[in-house]
């Protein structure tokens, strides 16, 4: 069921980014898809608190209502169409980048051939690496590496694709020559995935040889690995805004609309009390 909301979504969602600037109805079908794009984000809670993951409890909780502000937004260009657009055109922009972006990684996530394929590719790679740095990892299964008697499986989440498709989508959403959108690709997709292999190869060899002691697993993938892939994307998105200075204003735009929308709100309730 919820991932028919989110394929729904991501066909209003295109449908607004392709249709003609000059289409009044771009604006409300933008609209709804963020609204079926939040209902799938508020469902994600129910999992992680399941693993007890409470930090992405909170995360989707916020994507989930900035996809409402945004839906609501969109919502409101529409009834007043008449009137001129921002520019530039920031609802619009975010929406291409994140039908684009979603486009690209939901296939991923829900078809099982493409799933086992890019785990597939990852795992080689790891294992690859493994090898090249004289480790004598073994591979126990398609998706499963061992290396001093610990296993590591390899599962959508090592590989990356969440965030190459995060980069692909707002590359592809801004209107710039060509030149400067492949300088942006090259600076970012290859990177993180090349940076992905070597987290997985750290995490494997941390876990294989207990470099933390008896939690190495959790110190290395949920503490180190998450803080430099944090940093390493932090790096990688202001390359990538130096070279796309327009994803500034993208960037800028979802927050000033967020923040306004926040305090029109509070302002409300403060004048209704």
């Amino acid at each position: 069921m919820i991932e028919n909301v989110l394929w729904i979504a991501v066909a209003f969602m295109l449908l607004g980014s392709i249709l003609p600037k000059s289409a009044k109805a771009r604006k409300l079908l933008s609209s709804t898809g963020w609204g079926f794009f939040s209902i799938h984000w508020f469902y994600q809670p129910f999992h992680y608190v399941e693993i007890g993951d409470y930090f992405n409890v909170a995360l989707v909780i916020v994507v989930g209502t900035v996809c409402l502000i945004i839906a609501h937004t969109m919502l409101k260009e529409y009834q007043n169409k008449d009137e001129i657009n921002p520019k530039p055109d920031i609802t619009s922009m975010a929406t291409s980048a994140t039908a684009l972006g979603s486009l690209f990684y939901f296939p991923f996530a829900q078809m099982d051939f493409l799933n086992v394929w890019i785990i597939s590719q990852v795992t080689d790679n790891v294992l690859w690496m493994l090898h090249f740095l004289g480790e004598p990892a073994e591979m126990i299964a398609w998706n499963k590496i061992a290396l001093n008697g610990y296993q590591v499986e390899i599962i959508l989440a090592c590989t990356a694709i969440e965030s190459i498709a995060m980069f692909i989508g707002l590359i592809a959403s801004v209107n710039a020559p060509f030149k400067r959108l492949a300088a942006a690709f090259i600076a970012s997709v290859p990177v993180i995935y090349i940076l992905n292999i070597i987290r997985d190869v750290f995490v494997i060899m941390a876990y294989g040889y207990q470099w933390f002691g008896p939690n190495s697993f959790d110190i290395a993938h949920h503490t180190i690995a998450k803080i430099g892939s944090g940093v390493s994307l932090f790096i990688i998105a202001y390359v990538v805004m130096r070279i796309l200075p327009e994803l500034v204003d993208l960037i800028e735009g979802i927050w000033l609309l967020v923040t306004r929308f926040i305090q029109k709100l509070f302002y409300k309730e403060a004048g209704n009390q």
